[in-house]
């Protein structure tokens, strides 16, 4: 007994209340920063009980005391205050960090999976606490900085709200690791301005609508009259059709002539019939089996290539889908080959006349080599194309793997784009209006500055790999969230209803 109450006091000696200032000195460093203190004391504060098992919830006392001190010199009566002391301008600092950890980090609490599947792992970076500040701060106003608030001073409270709603809603920026000052601050300044959410006109809300109806309704209508056939289809991602609805019109009304498209199977059928106009009795021949082949290769009807004129704003322009064998990603060089031709054809310098597409799966855009040759040679002389627009159809899942460390070692499908600084938007496939801002931006920035951009369109997969196959006995609690989620129509639909867009 004596032996133990002696281990006891051995164990918990260096806490003894003769010790409190300089533990709590200590436990304050460690908050701000946990290498500053020595490995004993970090693996002891580390080890410490607390409610939710991390180190993020605990304030340090010093600003709470550093805000008491300073509000009793401005209290007593007579007395002439002082400058403000250094306190302030390092909270000011402080304030500063945590905007761009926002600008940084946001995308990782962004809320962009429709299912909920993703586990964010936690950001400390956008606690108050990791910058020394706290609850007691939030009325405190504070220069704004960089950050485009439409004031130069406001509420911490006001700050934060501003930054949760432009980096952690539906879309997830990834655009800090560009190296460009002029690239990033317009990139911030179309973000920020808005809150990653601008207010579209009930007209343009229809519209986009009626483009999920249309995607929706072919992929219905193919699955009850040709069950079980392969089609590949867009079911879970819809709104890739109002995407490329806004891409081919918004660039149209830049002055661009032609479009040139490669993807891959899934979603293309949908994308023939609804954006390039191919007539839908030819594609019932196809799966009728009727289609007489007069030249050609007679390939599947998932990888015919087509072509049409569509009209925009600015004019008539020229679509053209690549044929597309089941090399899933090699078609991405050949679209850019065809694309620099049709640029020096029409002396198009700058590529302003003629836009590349690539349409990518989040497996094969990881997965498949020839995604980083091709973004290695985005900007080289003999082949740039003026900026690709790269689409990601991210149905979160690759044939039959979903769980992330099981198909790559990088947090997103995306990573390799960042080796050539192309800014990466992670978008919910459920808010139609935010894949429109984002897609918006990647055209815009595609424009003015002729680079790459990739917006990664996450969704999901509501059939299999394709529609022979079940896909619930390698993904069930995958299957079992998509089987009770409404379709991205449904959602939309009813969010504008609720809105007073539409009547039911």
């Amino acid at each position: 007994m004596q032996q133990g109450i002696m281990e006891l006091m051995w164990r918990s000696s260096h806490v003894s209340g003769g010790n409190v200032h300089y533990v709590e000195a200590l436990y304050e460093q460690y908050l701000d920063d946990p290498d500053s203190v020595s490995d004993e004391w970090r693996r002891y504060f580390d080890e410490l009980p607390r409610s939710d098992g991390s180190a993020s919830q605990d304030v340090p006392l010093s600003p709470v005391r550093d805000q008491f001190y300073q509000l009793g010199r401005e209290s007593r009566p007579g007395q002439v205050t002082a400058a403000p002391d250094s306190g302030e301008n390092k909270k000011q600092v402080k304030v500063l960090q945590l905007i761009n950890a926002y600008r940084f980090r946001g995308h990782q609490k962004a809320d962009i999976d429709p299912l909920g599947l993703r586990n964010p792992t936690p950001v400390p970076d956008l606690d108050l606490s990791f910058h020394q500040l706290s609850k007691a701060d939030l009325d405190t106003e504070f220069q704004t900085g960089s950050f485009f608030l439409g004031i130069d001073k406001a509420p911490l409270h006001d700050i934060v709200d501003a930054l949760e709603q432009t980096y952690c809603r539906s879309i997830g920026c990834e655009i800090m690791h560009i190296v460009d000052t002029e690239e990033k601050r317009w990139l911030q300044r179309r973000f920020e301005s808005v809150r990653s959410a601008p207010k579209f006109s009930d007209d343009v809300r229809k519209h986009v609508l009626e483009r999920l109806t249309a995607a929706e309704g072919l992929e219905n209508y193919l699955a009850s009259k040709y069950p079980g056939t392969k089609r590949f289809g867009l079911e879970g991602g819809e709104s890739f059709v109002p995407m490329m609805d806004e891409l081919i019109q918004r660039a149209g009304g830049y002055g661009t002539k032609e479009v040139v498209i490669g993807m891959a199977h899934r979603g293309r059928l949908n994308l023939l019939v609804n954006i390039l106009g191919k007539n839908p009795a030819e594609l019932i021949d196809e799966f009728d089996g009727k289609k007489v082949i007069e030249r050609g290769s007679g390939d599947v009807k998932y990888h015919q290539g087509f072509s049409s004129n569509v009209m925009s704003p600015g004019g008539e322009v020229h679509l053209a889908m690549s044929f597309n064998p089941s090399h899933l990603e090699i078609v991405a060089p050949v679209v850019e080959g065809s694309v620099r031709a049709r640029q020096d054809r029409r002396q198009d310098v700058d590529g302003s006349k003629v836009l590349p597409i690539n349409v990518h799966g989040d497996a094969a855009f990881a997965g498949q080599g020839v995604v980083m040759e091709t973004f290695q040679m985005s900007q080289t002389r003999a082949y740039k194309t003026g900026g690709t627009v790269h689409i990601v159809i991210n149905n979160q899942v690759g044939f039959t793997t979903s769980n992330p460390l099981d198909a790559r070692s990088t947090e997103y499908c995306t990573d390799i784009a960042k080796m050539v600084q192309a800014p990466i938007f992670h978008v919910n496939g459920d808010d139609p209006d935010a894949v429109i801002h984002a897609t918006q931006v990647a055209l815009d920035y595609r424009q003015q500055f002729k680079k790459d951009v990739v917006i990664d369109l996450v969704c999901y997969r509501r059939r299999g790999h394709n529609e022979a196959d079940e896909p619930s006995g390698t993904q069930p609690l995958m299957y079992a969230k998509i089987k009770d989620h409404a379709s991205s129509r449904t959602v939309y639909a009813k969010r504008l209803v609720e809105q007073g867009v539409l009547s039911e």
